[in-house]
């Protein structure tokens, strides 16, 4: 929301643009675009919140936190924890989260069809999020679309996360892909700065964590399925 109340899916987009039939390349954020994983997240940081002697936070506020990366949730979950302890507390999330990151998380609906459409029809497609990188991987492969992608890059990948575009710049140069024929496909603010950082254009999906927070930074065009992508691209 911003100060006059407005909600976030009626800004208009930043620039005029209409998708092309074919993109060069196609550039995915993971948790809150490909996969719901707000179960198990919120589970893995109320149990480190357990551990470390706190009592759970409501899911919603999990959710909010997630975007910038693992240490970044973590001390947003634990704001009276000394800058000190925030290690351990990282580690036993991390330790945890590995072994339940399968437990619910799904891919959200009719984003396994559209993939399946554009991998059919040789779309260069990656995905860059800020999660660790091995996380990112055993997830993908653990809901069987490890194929889809030429290249899949974490929050530990590069020196810099999202919104640095270090990490989009190195899919483009990699792909040999045009940038304004590359889209950045996300839930938040985070993924459309990477994509203005990078010079890309910027596809924001109307479900996932953080949509809200679009009135920031409101993405060239919006979806509310990720086969619209798939109609607007083939």
């Amino acid at each position: 929301m911003t100060d006059g109340g407005a909600r976030w899916d009626s800004f208009q987009p930043a620039r005029d643009f209409s998708p092309a039939r074919y993109a060069d390349l196609l550039v995915f954020d993971l948790d809150g675009t490909l996969i719901d994983s707000k179960r198990d997240l919120a589970d893995s940081v109320n149990a480190m919140r357990a551990w470390m002697g706190f009592p759970p936070i409501p899911d919603d506020h999990v959710y909010s936190y997630v975007g910038d990366g693992a240490p970044m949730l973590v001390r947003r979950a634990l704001p009276a924890v000394a800058e000190e302890d925030l290690p351990r507390a990282l580690r036993y999330f991390l330790d945890y989260y590995r072994e339940h990151m399968l437990d619910a998380t799904t891919l959200y609906p009719r984003v396994r069809q559209a993939l399946d459409r554009l991998h059919q029809a040789r779309v260069p497609m990656a995905v860059l999020t800020n999660k660790p990188v091995r996380f990112s991987e055993r997830l993908i492969e653990g809901l069987g679309l490890q194929s889809h992608f030429f290249r899949i890059y974490g929050g530990n990948s590069f020196e810099e996360k999202k919104p640095h575009p270090v990490g989009l710049e190195k899919l483009l140069a990699e792909s040999g892909a045009a940038r304004e024929r590359s889209v950045m496909v996300g839930d938040s603010a985070v993924d459309v700065r990477t994509a203005r950082n990078a010079g890309t254009q910027a596809c924001g999906v109307a479900w996932g964590f953080q949509p809200e927070t679009f009135a920031e930074a409101p993405p060239d065009f919006l979806i509310d399925d990720m086969g619209e992508l798939a109609d607007r691209v083939l």
